[in-house]
């Protein structure tokens, strides 16, 4: 399988390493055998991706994230999810009840070698197309007729390569996609780390650049009317259960390292 992708897609191949290693470990946090499947098909050398501090940066967020859908899924059985930027993450697999309908959305060099890495699965969609532009939101507002439940949306490692505009673009056309509501979880990075990536240990071995950083994710919500913050965690939440260096890392460093921030809007808003 030939891999050709942008300098910002290809940084999906830190959470794809990351996930495979620690799979492989005696007593792994989480499980992922496509990632390893798809790591031993292309002999890649996972050695610059992964690293100490973004591997349990990695795990901690793949096991809140997870939690967190299972809970809402809990309340929704039957909600549609859209993972926007997807990548090669194969959440679908870990947190599928058997109702659920999902959707992977990314870039078409993107999408074009997922679909060399996945099969096709009943439930899952792959859309290839731009996450700031609209035409994606056809297919996945079809797919909500005769669905109570308001569509969830995934942000997993976008939004620090995005500009606020460009977040704020994306905001509003979920808003005005989705206009009878709905949640989105979005990743959170740092202002610090925006200034200082050539010290992140494994994005620094990309080509890729962070642009945008967030001390808090209201300034998220302040973008759009009618955005609002539920919740926001810190990586340091669960990074801390593992390790010296994650307790450490989170007592003396507690602001800098990325979030998972929850945000909603609904029909009276739109």
């Amino acid at each position: 399988m030939e891999i050709q992708l942008g300098d910002v897609q290809t940084t999906a191949l830190i959470p794809l390493a990351v996930k495979a290693s620690e799979t492989m470990r005696k007593k792994p946090r989480i499980r992922d055998t496509k990632a390893v499947e798809i790591i031993e098909h292309l002999g890649l050398d996972t050695k610059q991706y992964d690293k100490f501090m973004s591997h349990e940066g990695v795990v901690a967020r793949t096991i809140m994230l997870d939690r967190q859908l299972k809970k809402m899924i809990e309340k929704t059985p039957d909600v549609v999810i859209v993972n926007i930027g997807a990548g090669f993450d194969n959440r679908f697999s870990r947190v599928d009840n058997g109702k659920i309908l999902w959707f992977d959305l990314d870039l078409p060099d993107a999408i074009a070698v997922r679909t060399k890495a996945f099969p096709e699965q009943e439930r899952v969609t792959m859309i290839a197309g731009n996450a700031l532009e609209k035409e994606w939101c056809a297919q996945v507002k079809k797919s909500l007729e005769g669905r109570k439940s308001k569509p969830i949306f995934i942000a997993e490692g976008l939004f620090m390569y995005l500009t606020f505009p460009q977040i704020k673009t994306l905001l509003e056309n979920l808003k005005e996609c989705f206009s009878d509501g709905g949640t989105l979880i979005a990743e959170q990075n740092c202002k610090m780390m925006v200034k200082n990536e050539k010290y992140h240990d494994a994005v620094k071995n990309t080509n890729a650049h962070f642009v945008s950083g967030t001390d808090s994710a209201q300034e998220i919500a302040n973008l759009v009317s009618g955005i609002r913050l539920v919740e926001e965690h810190s990586f340091n939440e669960e990074m801390k259960k593992y390790s010296i260096r994650g307790r450490l890392f989170a007592l003396l460093l507690p602001k800098i390292n990325n979030r998972w921030a929850t945000f909603e809007w609904d029909e009276r808003e739109a």
